[in-house]
């Protein structure tokens, strides 16, 4: 199964604040630039490409918190699965297709294999480092918010091997932010 991660990091290398908030991705940079056909900044095209989501109960957290309406909803109608081994159900407010898996990440990818689903989208800092230490990250797109936050949730936690970053491109925004994406390799 590729699996693939597609998240915002503040400049400093944060997902959000200590508190676990992500605001700041609304007033960074020039909120009011005009965007022209990037407005997404690549997220519906890049949600096109994957048939199920892989996140981390923090992560499930902070977005049933949103109170995202249905027409708010950015995951469309995504499987997804919440990584946790203390919640017994997925929050209110996290879509229709979701599920928790308390059992290892490999067993979760042969499932989701046997299941038909090819392309995972993983999202989480803790989640996104776990799959990076059993080294089943394929691609990363990581989007640089043009703000400093000085302290936070940093995107990766302590990584048990090296990681090449490979293939690199970038994008910068009309609004400051400036997007990375690679391949990744392992050593």
């Amino acid at each position: 199964m590729k699996c693939s991660v597609f998240i915002a990091t503040s400049a400093d290398g944060y997902i959000a604040t200590p508190e676990g908030g992500v605001d700041w991705l609304q007033t960074a940079g020039n909120p009011k630039a005009e965007m022209g056909n990037n407005a997404d900044m690549g997220f519906n095209a890049f949600i096109d490409s994957v048939d199920c989501m892989i996140m981390g109960r923090k992560c499930m957290e902070v977005i049933a918190a949103m109170h995202l309406t249905p027409e708010q909803w950015p995951y469309r109608d995504l499987p997804i699965v919440v990584l946790s081994k203390t919640v017994r159900k997925p929050l209110k407010g996290l879509g229709y297709h979701a599920e928790i898996f308390a059992s290892d990440i490999g067993d979760l990818i042969k499932d989701l294999e046997g299941r038909g689903l090819k392309h995972a989208y993983v999202d989480g800092g803790a989640t996104i480092t776990s799959f990076i230490n059993r080294r089943l990250i394929n691609e990363m797109t990581i989007t640089q918010a043009p703000i400093l936050l000085g302290n936070g949730i940093p995107l990766f936690g302590t990584l048990e091997h090296s990681v090449m970053l490979e293939k690199p491109e970038s994008m910068v925004f009309p609004n400051g932010f400036i997007q990375y994406t690679y391949s990744v390799g392992y050593t």
